[in-house]
């Protein structure tokens, strides 16, 4: 999550502190640039995007990958760096590291395959035509990254963005700014040429000038709210985007369900990363016959699990000091609303961290199902059989993941869920496949990052036609013979007139 309003100190501030958010210790100081700042960068970045893209895919291939051995041989001491800077325990952040380097590596290897030229079939009319289609990048792109995932989720697009070609501006949240710069430094190590990947960092207005700057593209992660406001700055030049926002997503849990694999899914869905997941798993919808042993379940389980700073701990801090009180608001109101707790309770939020909180008879209606925590809580309601629990889970404005417990009807299942993504199974599992497109509906936002798609999203198509031969009826002329119209329809009547399939 991001925010597009600066804080009411920014305008004044030249440089900033990042902090680390168990502790409060200084990180280190950045500055905060300006629109001119960002402009600059951007103007910066054209000459660097030519360059790059002139290197073609092998050889933005064998630059991608070395960035990708930096990461992976310095793992420990960047997870360390996530670990202080954004407060996850350092197996999280390795965690996180693997599947980035993950998807970088097949980002790197499958552009030319995918955005490579292809040639497409001619048709009937245009016979005497040879057809292609080819993906050009769009030179610059800004990327705008979140502090939840601050390597994982950004480097989605900056990955992508690079294997098709362009050069990226990225500004990390103000929450994280050492990590976009360990990422920046190590991409300057393998490309030290031109400055295809530069950092700039500040508050709100920073990414709003980085949406007005000129850029060909610009992708955003966070806050559906602050979204918006991406798309309006982008409005006026017709900047095209990639909005990808919260979720509030869903686990059934079907009478069939394995349920200790279900209870496991959904206490780590909700918790992992102190519930700051924008797949994570908010709500749960359990068939009746099954309802009182997976509760028992996740209470028995969510209870073991503990929020800290010290190496024991199962998560750390909440990241943005401003969440906590989201999260006790939705702990507060779903039990003013009839809801109550089996695990933890009001008492469970002690900034920085918050302990785990399993909430029963929350009300739909209630802020608690409607709208994102991002905060270690979950919400589990009984439903009465597969078809309500489909019902409730899509009667959401939000529309990322979801996740389907069931040995015979998962798929199914899935299949009438609104959203992007679902695992059956198991959670959040598709973010792991490289080739999977990742995105939501919805207040979810809209675009792909990952897979195929994601790679077409910095990229745009171009369709090539080459006359092969004369055409034999030439019918894109005001010179065409008068015997032109009865054979035109005699040949489309012959071709598709006769009820074929």
């Amino acid at each position: 999550m991001t925010s597009m309003a600066a804080a009411p100190q920014a305008a004044q501030q030249t440089t900033f502190e990042s902090l680390d958010p168990a502790t409060g210790a200084v990180v280190a100081n950045f500055p905060v640039h300006t629109a001119d700042d960002v402009r600059r960068a951007v103007e910066r970045a054209r000459p660097a995007a030519a360059w790059w893209r002139e290197l073609g895919f092998d050889g933005r291939k064998t630059r991608l990958r070395a960035w990708r051995s930096i990461i992976a041989s310095r793992l420990d001491e960047f997870a360390e760096l996530i670990h202080r800077e954004n407060g996850k325990p350092v197996f999280d952040a390795i965690g996180e590291l693997s599947i980035a380097v993950e998807h970088l590596d097949w980002a790197s290897g499958a552009a030319a395959k995918v955005l490579g030229r292809r040639r497409v079939g001619s048709g009937l009319l245009a016979m005497n035509q040879s057809a292609s289609v080819e993906y050009l990048p769009y030179g610059v792109v800004g990327v705008i990254g979140p502090w939840n995932y601050p390597v994982h989720t950004p480097m989605g697009s900056i990955s992508y963005a690079l294997a098709a070609g362009n050069a990226v501006v990225f500004k990390p949240s103000e929450f994280t700014p050492a990590i976009g710069k360990w990422l920046v430094d190590a991409f300057a190590e393998v490309v030290p040429e031109q400055p295809v990947l530069q950092l700039v960092t500040g508050f709100g207005a920073t990414g709003n000038a980085l949406c007005t700057a000129g850029v060909g593209k610009l992708a955003f992660t966070g806050s559906t709210a602050t979204g918006k406001k991406v798309m309006a700055a982008c409005a006026p030049t017709l900047t095209p985007v990639v909005i990808e926002c919260g979720g509030k997503d869903a686990l059934i849990v079907a009478a069939d369900a394995d349920l200790e694999a279900a209870v496991d899914a959904a206490v780590w869905g909700a918790l992992s990363n102190a519930g700051q997941t924008c797949a994570g798993v908010e709500r749960v919808y359990a068939v009746a016959s099954v309802y009182d042993e997976f509760v028992a379940g996740v209470t028995r389980e969510a209870a073991k699990v503990r929020g800290g700073a010290d190496a024991g701990a199962d998560y750390g801090p909440i990241t943005m000091p401003g969440q906590v009180e989201v999260i006790r608001q939705h702990i507060d109101d779903a039990i003013a609303d009839g809801g109550r707790a089996v695990v933890g309770s009001p008492d469970s939020v002690q900034a920085p961290f918050v302990q785990p909180v399993v909430l029963l008879d929350v009300p739909e209606h209630s802020v608690a199902v409607q709208e994102e925590t991002f905060g270690p809580t979950i919400t589990i309601a009984k439903v009465r059989d597969e078809d309500e629990a489909i019902e409730l889970a899509n009667a959401s404005r939000y529309g990322l993941g979801a996740a389907v417990f069931s040995a015979k009807g998962g798929r199914a299942i899935a299949e009438r869920l609104s959203c992007g993504c679902v695992s059956i199974n198991s959670a959040i599992s598709f973010a792991m496949v490289p080739e999977l497109p990742f995105g939501g509906v919805g207040d979810s936002g809209f675009g792909r990052i990952h897979g195929a798609d994601g790679l077409r999203e910095f990229a745009w198509p171009r369709s090539v036609t080459s006359v092969r031969f004369p055409a034999p009826l030439k019918v894109t002329t005001f010179k065409h013979p008068k015997s032109a119209r009865v054979l035109v329809t005699r040949l489309v009547k012959a071709r598709w007139g006769r009820g074929r399939s």
